[in-house]
């Protein structure tokens, strides 16, 4: 796209008639002006923002950053590019994709904001793949389609993606759950810092519990234990994780944990010691446990097949196989 070609005119324009509050073709998720502000007072502003003249003053098609930084210097005019005002929607929104494409590689929320723009002028698929390749953004149809709604999630998942704490495929799983139960997940994934496989066994379990006992995901999540744990200035992270997977383990299978806590308390008290593990049926559903020895020599063994004898006449041993 030639620039030289497009643009009607380069005006000085006073700031006061731009309106900031119109983030129509806003494509950058970076509200940082202190980089730009020190280059403005530098060297003056170089790359000015390209405005379409409306009915009344200006709207931005590109460069918010650097107009919020020209505010904070409290400049009255700055030189802009200004599109024709019968400029169709679609050419700026090309203008304003190509500005930002062509000068460093989107985030997912920016290639979302540039899909999502796109998608109100291309409705076929493949066609808008065509489009993003000509514009400098990916053209995997499928891809596309992944990320397209997610500069509409709310705000806290959005940074969560961007901060790397939530990942694509549970932002895109969040997605399905509304605003509210979102920004709630979200918040709990910013604190904890959680691999996407215990994101996706807390998102699993909440909604388990949530069926089980027909109360809401957000009273759920907000409940004072898990409030308590997080908010636990003495507790480490990966304390908080576990203690949080503990609970909500316990509170969906209210049975299993009940009986993992006594066999924990028998296994106490039958002493099996160095060398020696008795293994449950999962999830205790069964009569098959299982004995694993260790040992390096045939004293070892014998000393095991002494113990063994004594852990054979242990009534603990009688109440965990009499389950």
């Amino acid at each position: 796209m030639n620039f030289r070609e497009d643009f009607a005119c380069r005006l000085s324009i006073d700031l006061a008639s731009i309106d900031l509050e119109d983030n129509t073709f806003r494509i950058t998720t970076d509200t940082r002006i202190d980089d730009l502000i020190l280059s403005i007072k530098s060297v003056g502003l170089l790359n000015p923002p390209i405005l379409i003249k409306k009915t009344s003053g200006f709207q931005i098609i590109s460069g918010f950053r650097r107009i919020s930084a020209c505010l904070s210097l409290c400049m009255d005019e700055i030189p802009a590019r200004i599109v024709d005002s019968d400029r169709k929607k679609l050419e700026c929104v090309k203008f304003a994709i190509t500005e930002n494409s062509l000068q460093r590689t989107l985030n997912l929320i920016e290639q979302s904001r540039s899909f999502y723009m796109l998608s109100e002028f291309y409705k076929d698929e493949n066609k808008m793949a065509r489009a993003a390749l000509e514009l400098g953004l990916p053209d995997n149809p499928t891809f596309l389609k992944r990320i397209i709604n997610l500069c509409k999630l709310p705000q806290p998942v959005q940074k969560g993606v961007l901060s790397n704490t939530i990942s694509l495929a549970v932002a895109l799983e969040l997605e399905m759950f509304g605003k509210d139960k979102g920004v709630a997940f979200a918040a709990l994934f910013n604190d904890l810092k959680l691999s996407l496989n215990k994101q996706r066994e807390i998102i699993t379990r909440v909604k388990e519990i949530s069926i089980r006992e027909d109360i809401s995901v957000i009273s759920l999540l907000e409940t004072g234990c898990i409030r308590k744990i997080v908010k636990n200035k003495d507790m480490d992270r990966v304390r908080k994780v576990n203690k949080i997977r503990l609970y909500l383990k316990q509170r969906r299978f209210p049975e299993i944990s009940k009986a993992e806590e006594i066999f924990k308390n028998k296994m106490k008290e039958l002493k099996l010691g160095s060398g020696m593990q008795l293994i449950p049926p999962k999830d205790f559903e069964g009569r098959g446990y299982m004995l694993n020895l260790y040992f390096e020599s045939l004293e070892k063994l014998n000393k095991h097949k002494v113990k063994l004898d004594k852990i054979i006449q242990n009534p603990s041993l009688e109440d965990i196989l009499g389950w």
